[in-house]
């Protein structure tokens, strides 16, 4: 998880939406904005989403999330991507779930970094309790919280990136958590790592805390 300052430049975003043409009416297209107020500055935040569909035969099981909240006098933009795999059952549960997690921590706003990791983590142990429901697919995870237009908290697991867009220049902010890099901590917790036909390497954990 990493805090940065956040700049509402949207040079790269402009860049990035002429090659992939995301003014549609898709409704998995959409963009917003909203003006953050106080005594001695103001500050506009931009934002701009597009999903779309692989060509690998099976419903889309990606879902996102690109709204703003207001909480304790703050307010939050909530951005993420989930990118399901073997069903949407995990990553809509995600979207609906994961943010009120991280919000209703306790230590939010003291220690944040904890607390969007204990978020994560009992949101997993929750997915991996019900997993009967859920069934067997799993999703990736990258969010962004910009609070008050001025800091930016990004956290992922999975392969889902987050990349900050500055005056046409882009930064990688998270590191991809791919089997082969993680194989040996995968395995020394108890989890494998194999190879599945039609899947390069597929990931398998079984539930550990």
């Amino acid at each position: 998880m990493q805090k940065k300052r956040y700049s509402s430049s949207m040079g790269c975003f402009h860049i990035i939406k002429r090659v992939i043409c995301i003014d549609g009416s898709s409704p998995d297209t959409g963009k917003g904005k909203i003006k953050f107020k106080s005594s001695s500055s103001s500050n506009e935040v931009s934002h701009g989403f597009h999903l779309v569909e692989g060509q690998s035969g099976h419903d889309m099981e990606d879902y996102h999330v690109a709204e703003y909240r207001e909480k304790k006098g703050h307010v939050l933009g909530l951005f993420a991507i989930f990118d399901g795999h073997l069903g949407d059952r995990v990553p809509s549960y995600l979207k609906a779930n994961l943010y009120n997690n991280i919000l209703e921590e306790p230590s939010f706003w003291a220690d944040p970094k904890s607390a969007i990791k204990n978020a994560y983590n009992s949101t997993d142990k929750v997915i991996l309790e019900n997993s009967m429901q859920l069934g067997p697919g799993g999703s990736t995870a990258v969010t962004a919280i910009v609070i008050d237009g001025k800091d930016l908290l990004v956290a992922n697991v999975g392969d889902s990136r987050a990349v900050l867009c500055q005056s046409g220049t882009a930064r990688q902010l998270t590191v991809d958590h791919e089997p082969h890099n993680e194989r040996r901590r995968i395995e020394k917790r108890g989890g494998f790592v194999t190879n599945l036909p039609g899947i390069y390497l597929y990931l398998l954990i079984t539930p550990i805390s």
